[in-house]
């Protein structure tokens, strides 16, 4: 594994507690905000302001047209984006001082904050919108808080790198999750239940597909399909790699440690432990 994915996983566990905690969604609904979607796409759009649904479709392409336009630009009605991101981090704050306790005053989150601030300094964020809105944010006061601004800056680094490599194999929405479940990296229900996507743009998308050879006639993932899902995590991994190359193994090491040890008291991530949550093992968050 390579350490731009070792250190996304570290961040990522972190970061993804926001779409699970309830008061997120409280807080959401305080605000004005109606149901899960519209807190999903809203309070992560809105460092860039009342953006059109066109806009949260580039940058979100992984989700169905019809899911985001269920949100998008009606959230923008109910509240400011301004509002929007107070809600969220009123809502995080609570959030992480419930699950982590007394840690939240600990040494780690000290430390991993102090990491997390040096290697954001060496950031060549061009092309990765969600991470120019999000970093353009000041950083809150509380350390535990502050750890997750930045982990979540960190977060959308590496989900533009990720877009860049799936257009660069011309990829649309539909195919990058099709694709993703053929060579058994998420779950088949991600494909409608999870990203929205019809039954017409699923048949569609995987008819070309198999034009481009990567399924068979049995819609199973060819060997061409293998490699281009490995090339797409490489180039992710190219594009969101050069900043910790920068701080060097010791500190992606310590980071990695110090953050792993608040991560174990946080939620499963159902992308990285999807297999946990979807195999019944584990009740979804």
């Amino acid at each position: 594994m390579s350490v731009a994915r070792q250190m996304w996983e570290s961040v990522e566990r972190y970061h993804q507690l926001c779409y699970w905690a309830p008061e997120v969604r409280e807080e959401g609904t305080s605000a004005g905000l109606k149901g899960f979607w519209m807190n999903y796409f809203a309070t992560r759009a809105a460092p860039l302001g009342a953006v059109s649904p066109e806009t949260v479709e580039s940058l979100f392409f992984y989700y169905s047209p019809s899911r985001i336009g269920r949100a998008i630009p009606d959230a923008w009605d109910y509240a400011t984006p301004e509002e929007i991101l107070a809600a969220r981090y009123r809502g995080m704050d609570q959030a992480i001082q419930r699950e982590l306790g007394s840690l939240v005053e600990g040494e780690e989150v000290i430390r991993a904050l102090q990491i997390t601030r040096d290697v954001i300094d060496e950031i060549d964020g061009t092309g990765r919108t969600l991470y120019a809105g999000w970093n353009s944010l000041p950083w809150p006061e509380p350390p535990h808080l502050a750890l997750w601004h930045g982990c979540t800056v960190l977060r959308e680094h590496r989900s533009g790198s990720h877009l860049i490599a799936l257009a660069s194999e011309g990829l649309d929405g539909p195919q990058s999750v099709i694709t993703q479940v053929a060579v058994d990296e998420a779950p088949a229900e991600w494909i409608q239940h999870e990203a929205g996507w019809a039954d017409e743009a699923v048949q569609e998308a995987k008819t070309r597909l198999r034009g481009k050879g990567w399924l068979d006639a049995d819609d199973r993932a060819t060997p061409q399909c293998y490699e281009g899902r490995t090339r797409i995590e490489d180039i992710t991994d190219r594009l969101d790699g050069q900043h910790w190359e920068r701080i060097g193994p010791e500190k992606c090491e310590e980071l990695a440690r110090v953050l792993g040890a608040l991560n174990q008291h946080l939620p499963k991530d159902d992308q990285l432990d999807w297999r946990e949550i979807y195999d019944g093992s584990q009740p979804p968050n």
